[in-house]
């Protein structure tokens, strides 16, 4: 269920907004006037979120490749590149 709150709590709760954000890590849903102004979660939500923005993004990139007929390459040949880098490293 969303976290709904308006906006004078904003300004007089702040720090049981930002106890809510962190507990709760879900964002919560700031209204004005009774209406959707904006959102506000914890750092670390925010952190989740760009991290599955990024996945989604490597993946349509993925999909697109796929869709114009990239093959890819074989586990075999991923794991040799990764064990040459590993090598390469020490």
């Amino acid at each position: 269920m969303p976290l709904i709150k308006p906006i004078s709590d904003l300004r007089n709760k702040a720090n049981e907004i930002s106890d809510l954000a962190h507990k709760s890590d879900e964002p919560i849903f700031i209204t004005r006037n009774g209406e959707g102004d904006m959102v506000v979660m914890s750092m670390a939500q925010y952190s989740k979120l760009q991290l599955k923005i990024d996945l989604f993004s490597k993946l349509a990139v993925a999909q697109a490749q796929r869709a114009s007929g990239d093959k890819g390459r074989t586990l075999s040949q991923v794991m040799k590149d990764l064990r040459k880098r590993i090598r390469e490293s020490a």
